[in-house]
């Protein structure tokens, strides 16, 4: 069999695995029903915000958000659900499908004319963990971060070859028509790179790497030049609008979960938790062998090398190498490994390690397995290349096979532990009675879901809807009734304030209406949780918790007994809107509410620092203290701790 054959064959294997494997374990997340209620303002031209009115980026990934937007669009009026579905899937499977063809690249020059094979290896252990598949259809932006890995990888590789090959272009070897090819190709390789902000933050370090070789090897200040334009065009200019628009340097969710902040124990917890059931230190051991013997067999010439054309210097010939573009991508995953770790890891089993790992295997996607015949390979290199690879990849697709019908966290998945890990699929599944929820439809069976259609056509003048402990109800603070001598046909009376306070934004966002307002305590879309500061020892990711009086102070509903619920508290309530008129609070709040003009956006751009490092106290009185402003008097009666007395 040839290379080529035995490449494709790979190739179609490990895709058809991959997507089946997927689809049996289709689902879309809550987080990922976040992003669709983006999308609906957007194209309803309410701007891209979750709720209108108030510009808050509630996406991470900005390029999932338009990418989705422009599947809807083509899509037509077909469900929003399937069409994220149908792109997760796809860009999925292409990304390990682009991975393996990089790899493949990255040892091809050196097969060239051999009886060799190309046989899956880091495509083969990526698609065998569990969470893995899991993520492959939630719904988030993980598809896409691999379709964009893998796409620069192949681009790197080809880049990093392009200076090596042992035959000029017979067509044009040193004129123009070359350069201009070579020039465009460094552009489009820039240009990728650049972009990797706007898949995911964390990605910029991968993208800043990648960046940083094309603009160091390239040949001549014209080369880098085009390096940096083409690098920073794309992402500079969405910085700048980020930062006029939203008033922010980041999104949203990086805010709420103070992506810089240090949880090292909870990060070791997390890296145990996604370790653990699936042995992941026998793949590592096994693949960090595979490389060490491709290095050693490539130094023993079993790699060929071309010499670098004339006129290549030395800077060039040494950073335009395969082995150049391998460090940077392991690098860069090993670095995301180590923040995530830093940072506390996640939520959700796995999730944000897949992409770190996922990084640290492309180079290894494929592996070369040689028979050595003939004088082309030494016996040395070729017996050593053969047999070693061969036993490790037969034990690295046992480990596989195994790997791939593993139960995962099992039941304990589904339970919120002192860990605050959960098996995110599973836990939505048993949670909707829906083996795979894919529709905002499916979480209406998710508890206090239905029950909140109901209560907001119970109050036709508009309230703030707060989570019952009874699943079937929510407590209801009216709002402020409005002048009986409004005509009818008034905008007040046609578009009642309603907000809804509660944890899971994404599927009460796309089972209610966008003029219905829809905030949490943990701050990805509420800007003032947002602000807050993260609760020790809190839950990872929802470690902010903005308490409700808050939201009854911010809003037009009514603010005394006995219309909020005995677990509020009036004087809370009166001192959370006291705080609320703290003059920087007033700057942070009026930077998302107030009309964007001209003059906004130029002060947003000037104050996206300030307003994204800013933070308030969850406790009014204590932010009182904080904002200097004076505690109003007391309504209720202050608790002592004492039994009430008599009159």
């Amino acid at each position: 069999m040839s290379v080529r054959v035995s490449l494709w064959c790979s190739v179609a294997v490990i895709a058809v695995l991959f997507g089946w494997g997927a689809w049996q374990r289709r689902w879309i997340a809550d987080d990922g029903l976040i992003v669709l209620r983006t999308v609906r303002n957007l194209m309803a031209g309410n701007g891209p915000v979750f709720n209108a009115g108030e510009r808050v980026e509630a996406n991470t990934s900005t390029a999932w958000t338009y990418l989705t937007l422009l599947g809807g669009w083509v899509a037509g009026p077909v469900r929003l659900e399937y069409v994220v579905l149908a792109l997760s899937l796809a860009l999925s499977v292409a990304g390990v499908v682009l991975a393996m063809l990089g790899a493949a690249r990255l040892y091809a020059p050196s097969l060239v004319g051999r009886n060799a094979l190309l046989l899956p290896a880091g495509a083969l252990v990526y698609i065998a963990i569990p969470p893995a598949r899991d993520f492959a259809t939630s719904g988030l932006e993980t598809g896409l971060a691999l379709a964009y890995i893998g796409l620069l990888w192949w681009m790197m590789v080809c880049w990093s070859q392009r200076v090596r090959r042992p035959v000029p272009d017979p067509a044009d070897p040193t004129g123009p028509a070359g350069e201009r090819r070579a020039v465009a190709f460094t552009a489009a390789v820039s240009a990728v790179a650049g972009a990797s902000v706007l898949v995911r933050p964390e990605l910029a370090l991968l993208g800043v790497l990648a960046l940083l070789l094309l603009f160091i090897a390239a040949p001549g200040w014209r080369r880098r030049a085009v390096v940096f334009v083409a690098g920073g065009l794309l992402p500079v200019g969405y910085q700048i609008f980020r930062m006029g628009y939203y008033g922010m340097l980041v999104p949203s969710p990086a805010v709420a979960k103070d992506a810089s902040g240090s949880k090292w124990s909870q990060g070791l917890t997390y890296l145990a938790n996604f370790n653990g059931p699936y042995l992941l230190w026998i793949p590592a051991v096994l693949l960090v062998g595979t490389g060490l013997v491709l290095l050693v067999v490539r130094s023993r010439s079993w790699w060929v090398r071309h010499d670098a054309p004339p006129g290549a210097s030395w800077l060039t010939r040494t950073l335009q190498a395969p082995l150049a573009v391998v460090a940077v991508f392991v690098g860069a995953g090993l670095i995301q490994a180590v923040y995530w770790v830093h940072q506390g890891g996640d939520f959700m089993h796995g999730r944000v390690l897949l992409l770190p790992m996922f990084c640290m295997l492309v180079p290894l996607a494929v592996i070369p397995v040689v028979v050595p015949i003939g004088r082309a390979v030494s016996r040395e290199a070729g017996y050593l290349l053969a047999g070693a690879t061969t036993v490790l990849w037969m034990a690295l697709a046992g480990w596989a096979a195994w790997a791939a019908n593993s139960p995962g966290l099992g039941r304990d998945g589904t339970w919120v532990t002192d860990s605050g890990i959960v098996d995110e699929r599973r836990f939505y599944s048993q949670a909707t009675g829906h083996a795979h929820p894919l529709t905002a439809a499916d979480y209406l069976d998710y508890p206090r879901m239905r029950a909140v259609l109901v209560a907001i056509n119970n109050t036709p003048e508009g309230a703030l809807l707060l989570p019952s402990g009874n699943y079937d109800q929510w407590d209801v603070v009216p709002a402020i009734p409005l002048p009986p001598q409004l005509p009818v046909n008034d905008p007040a009376r046609l578009n009642p304030p309603h907000t809804v306070f509660f944890t899971n934004m994404g599927m009460l966002g796309m089972n209610t209406g966008l003029n219905v307002r829809v905030i949490d305590q943990i701050g990805l879309i509420n800007p003032l949780a947002m602000h807050t500061q993260r609760v020790e020892r809190g839950r990872i990711g929802h470690d902010k918790e903005l308490f409700p009086d808050w939201a009854v102070a911010e809003g037009p509903f009514l603010k005394e007994p006995p219309y909020i619920p005995t677990y509020l508290d009036e004087d809370w309530i009166v001192q959370a809107g006291a705080a609320l008129g703290c003059p920087e609070t007033d700057a942070m709040l009026t930077a998302i509410r107030a009309p964007m003009g001209p003059r906004r956006f130029l002060s947003n751009l000037l104050h996206a620092a300030e307003f994204t490092s800013y933070r308030i106290d969850r406790v009014p009185e204590y932010e009182l203290a904080r904002c200097g402003l004076p505690i109003p008097p007391l309504r209720g009666e202050p608790y002592t701790g004492l039994p009430a007395t008599g009159p």
